[in-house]
């Protein structure tokens, strides 16, 4: 059985895989081991922050909307649901836009619903 050398690969190897932790502080941006376990790690952070960041934004549509009908003496779940029955469908994403950028065509909607 010849001798296989693995040099240049296990240089490539090591090489990309430092190229993927470019900017971490400490260790993790220069020794391969802890290399692996941060690009693992922030494999799956990105993974669940993906996954958080469409609960995060509708939680701030809501607080926009909540924000902009109070001014028109009504509550936010009162005028979902209020939508809802009038079978208005606009989704919470363009309520929060007209909420803080057409305060004047919220408004014909909050009309709309009363």
């Amino acid at each position: 059985m010849p001798r296989v050398k693995r040099g240049t690969i296990k240089n490539k190897s090591r090489k990309n895989t430092l190229a993927q932790v470019k900017g971490y502080r400490f260790g993790r941006s220069t020794k391969k081991r802890e290399a692996t376990t941060a690009i693992a790690h922030a494999g799956n952070h990105a993974f669940n922050h993906r996954k958080q960041k469409k609960s995060n934004f509708r939680r701030l549509w809501n607080v926009k909307i909540n924000a902009e009908v109070r001014k028109h003496d009504l509550s936010y779940s009162t005028f979902i649901d209020a939508l809802n029955k009038k079978g208005i469908g606009l989704n919470r994403k363009m309520l929060a836009d007209l909420a803080e950028n057409e305060p004047a065509a919220f408004k014909r909607v909050v009309d709309a619903v009363k």
